[in-house]
């Protein structure tokens, strides 16, 4: 009895077994058969998303820049070589070291000057009178009166401006006659060839006109 109780126990384990066996080749085959999961390869999609915009910027149409053109400086005009200060048609005066201060040259070249000087102020003022007695007239329109006008009073106040400077013209021919001119007044120093060429009216040295443009500047 007891031989038979064993075999049949056996029986049953081998049973038990096999069985398992089953089971576990059925899960296996089943794992086997469901397809995996596609993991998505994120460093081929990185890379794939740096090439895109490598090509995007090089095909990306650049934008115009809008270049400041810097604006174009006109020259100034030279003065011609022939032209010294306000006068036209006269050669500047070549002063020699050895020579005297306001000798009879330099005398005479100045007195040249302002005479020429002062006969162009003259023609301007001429100018000026035959063009408002020609161009004067009786507009009805008052805009065309008002510009007429202020074109008058512009001109007027440039022939005043030039009359007085007519009258220092007339003082430097004074001084040009009493051995005066070409000295300044405040300090009696040489105000200079040069200087006086630029400005022949000129009666003061360039030291005692800043001095006196401070001055002025104090006061007012």
């Amino acid at each position: 009895m007891a031989a038979k109780k064993k075999a049949v126990s056996t029986k049953a384990a081998v049973k038990k077994k096999a069985v398992a066996k089953k089971a576990t080749a059925k899960k296996t085959a089943a794992k086997k058969s469901t397809p995996a999961k596609a993991t998505p390869k994120k460093k081929a999609n990185t890379k794939q998303a740096k090439a895109s915009k490598a090509v995007t910027k090089k095909t990306a149409p650049k934008k115009a820049v809008a270049k400041k053109t810097a604006p174009v400086k006109t020259p100034a005009k030279k003065r011609p070589a022939s032209q010294i200060g306000p006068v036209p048609g006269i050669a500047p005066y070549k002063e020699d070291r050895n020579e005297e201060y306001m000798n009879e040259k330099q005398v005479e070249h100045f007195r040249n000057i302002l005479l020429a000087w002062k006969r162009q102020l003259m023609e301007e003022v001429d100018r000026t009178v035959h063009h408002m007695q020609d161009d004067a007239a009786n507009f009805p329109d008052p805009n065309d009166r008002a510009t007429q006008e202020s074109e008058f009073s512009m001109e007027l106040r440039a022939r005043d401006r030039e009359r007085k400077l007519i009258k220092k013209i007339d003082e430097s021919i004074r001084h040009l006659d009493n051995d005066e001119f070409g000295y300044c007044e405040a300090c009696g120093v040489e105000i200079g060839v040069k200087r006086l060429e630029a400005r022949p009216t000129a009666t003061l040295c360039i030291d005692c006109k800043i001095l006196d443009e401070i001055r002025e500047k104090q006061m007012g």
